[in-house]
């Protein structure tokens, strides 16, 4: 996967050079950590959930993030005005469907954003993408207690449904634009142990998206930045607390021929 290790690391490059603002309608519960790993890739982020602005500030964005993790009937209206608006201008939107099969609204919600917007890209763990594609699932609050029983081939079935690229994250990334099916390997089990490490995983997505056209590759490259970030954090600390703040050290130090060498992305 040497190509898509260059293109990875190249996208990175251009977060950097670019400096693009990412605009993030997004969970309270880990905004404030959102806001950093955007900002240590590379980027600029905005949280802007009025909805007397949201269009407005999705104009001057190069991505949208739509993340129904702390969800209320407001911040449905202002993401439906948002993602029209990024639609419009033909700006990526990234779907982060938290929870999704845990309690009506958020299932409900999901679907609308799926029906009535354009969504470049859909990342959510097993249960919830599960929940969405139809898959049998179980949920326990936000998080995925059983599974889906062939990951890679409900990513790829949901990716040609949605005509979006679909992540399914876990042990191992699985990565689907309806053709290909790609793994990335690069992780850590600390990660679970951190709240918000998903949503920050999508932050990471949009950031990509916002330089790289290829949204296939935008999100692996995003994933296995992260992953890697995570590994490498993982080996200068000793728990959970002090890995969070080494994660975020790792994410800002991260050179792209860093990247290059350690992501590892396969075919599935």
């Amino acid at each position: 996967m040497a190509k898509i290790n260059t293109q990875i690391a190249e996208a990175l490059a251009r977060i950097r050079e670019k400096q693009p603002l990412i605009h993030h309608i997004t969970n309270t519960v880990a905004i404030a950590d959102t806001a950093n790993l955007t900002l240590h890739l590379g980027a600029l982020p905005i949280m802007a959930t009025a909805a007397e602005e949201a269009a407005e500030m999705t104009a001057q964005a190069s991505a949208l993030v739509l993340n129904i993790g702390t969800l209320s009937s407001a911040l449905v209206q202002s993401m439906l005005l948002a993602g029209l608006k990024a639609n419009e201008l033909g700006i990526p939107v990234v779907l982060d469907p938290v929870g999704a099969g845990a309690t009506r609204l958020r299932t409900h919600t999901s679907v609308r954003l799926l029906d009535e917007l354009g969504i470049a890209i859909v990342r959510g763990n097993e249960g919830a993408i599960g929940t969405l594609s139809g898959a049998g699932v179980k949920m326990k609050g936000v998080e995925s207690v059983k599974g889906v029983a062939n990951p890679a081939a409900v990513a790829r079935t949901s990716a040609r449904s949605w005509k979006a690229v679909v992540a399914i994250t876990g042990k191992r990334d699985i990565v689907s634009d309806g053709k290909r099916v790609l793994g990335v390997e690069n992780t850590h089990v600390w990660l679970q142990a951190v709240s918000g490490t998903g949503c920050l995983a999508t932050a990471a997505i949009a950031a990509f998206a916002a330089v790289e056209s290829n949204f296939l590759v935008a999100t692996v490259g995003a994933l296995a930045a992260f992953g890697l970030a995570a590994e490498l954090a993982a080996e200068a600390t000793g728990g959970p607390s002090s890995f969070k703040v080494a994660l975020f050290d790792a994410i800002y130090n991260m050179t792209p021929e860093q990247l290059a060498a350690g992501a590892r992305v396969v075919s599935l």
